[in-house]
């Protein structure tokens, strides 16, 4: 899975032209509001803010570009459903049947998917930055990782770390997700579990041949090492500000912060 990127922008305008200018069928959007029923309908840019659909047969759809943001979706069948493009922000999908479900571009941000059934689904390019329950077939390291530095960018050091968390659950030696965290955790004032993330990480670099990672977490690792000793003896050892000064540098260049 991967981020909403230029290139489906135009892969979504070339397989629907008219994609922009979406009509909602309204016969069929009012059936599925009456009776929550609407096998293979034509939802297509359906307005459905909010909407109370739980139990909803959905299943085979075409809901391109519908706006099911804060909709109650729960235990929905939306398998083998046309989702592309389709807001579902904050949506509650939990236990929903997307089995087969094409999701290309659809925005899931903050959607609850506890136990949902995402077998079979397309997610390229699906946005689930802030989704709860997400499976771990639906997500890659490398994403959780962007979140976190998203998260961390706001100055949202706890919520980064969370994100930091679930990448390593992911994949246990990803060095840049150890070097991110250990960042994270210094500016929250854990200096222990900073060192410990910084030399896990320029292990791991060291390993992957990776110079320029192995370089950039030595070098952090040795300044929380300055700032414990600095805490424990209340004074500044010669060079401190010095070493301080690279360091920013090297994490700046690195893509710390």
């Amino acid at each position: 899975m991967k981020l909403a990127t230029l290139a489906t922008t135009i892969l979504l305008s070339a397989t629907f032209p008219s994609i922009g200018v979406l009509a909602e069928n309204v016969e069929h959007t009012q059936q599925l509001l009456s009776t929550k029923s609407c096998p293979g309908c034509d939802l297509s840019g359906a307005g459905l803010v909010f909407a109370q659909l739980a139990g909803a047969n959905l299943a085979r759809s075409n809901l391109v570009r519908a706006n099911l943001s804060q909709a109650d979706l729960t235990g929905a069948d939306l398998s083998q459903a046309n989702l592309v493009g389709a807001s579902l922000s904050n949506a509650n999908l939990g236990g929903a049947n997307l089995m087969g479900a094409s999701l290309v571009g659809a925005d899931l941000r903050g959607a609850y998917l506890m136990n949902v059934n995402l077998e079979g689904a397309d997610l390229t390019d699906a946005n689930l930055m802030g989704a709860t329950g997400i499976p771990v077939y639906a997500v890659e390291a490398e994403d959780l990782l962007l979140w976190a530095n998203q998260e961390a960018g706001r100055g949202n050091f706890q919520g980064a770390i969370s994100y930091y968390d679930e990448a390593l659950t992911l994949d246990p030696d990803f060095a840049q997700a150890y070097l991110s965290r250990s960042a994270a955790r210094n500016r929250l004032g854990d200096r222990d579990g900073a060192l410990s993330d910084a030399q896990r990480a320029s292990e791991i670099f060291f390993i992957e041949g990776d110079r320029q990672g192995y370089d950039a977490a030595k070098l952090f690792a040795s300044a929380i090492e300055l700032e414990i000793q600095v805490a424990e003896e209340g004074a500044r050892g010669p060079g401190f500000l010095d070493t301080l000064g690279n360091i920013g540098i090297t994490l700046l260049q690195f893509g710390l912060f």
